[in-house]
């Protein structure tokens, strides 16, 4: 998995959420598709992009308040 600078990013079976600056994000996902193109003869993206000006680390901070909840 890559990771964008200054960022974060999480991994499930099925998706890979990256948070991050815009061209760096697509740099992100550009990089992981030259990776699996080389080695697969098709790659499928889907990308959703969820843009909040104001707002960083989320992905940090939303695993950080499910985990405050499941102590109380």
């Amino acid at each position: 998995m890559a990771r964008v600078p200054r960022s974060g990013a999480r991994t499930t079976t099925t998706h890979t959420t990256v948070e991050g600056e815009w061209d760096e994000v697509f740099a992100v996902i550009k990089q992981a598709t030259d990776a699996v193109t080389a080695v697969a003869p098709r790659v499928s993206l889907v990308v959703k992009a969820d843009i909040r000006p104001g707002y960083t680390n989320q992905l940090e901070g939303k695993v950080q308040r499910v985990e405050e909840q499941l102590r109380a």
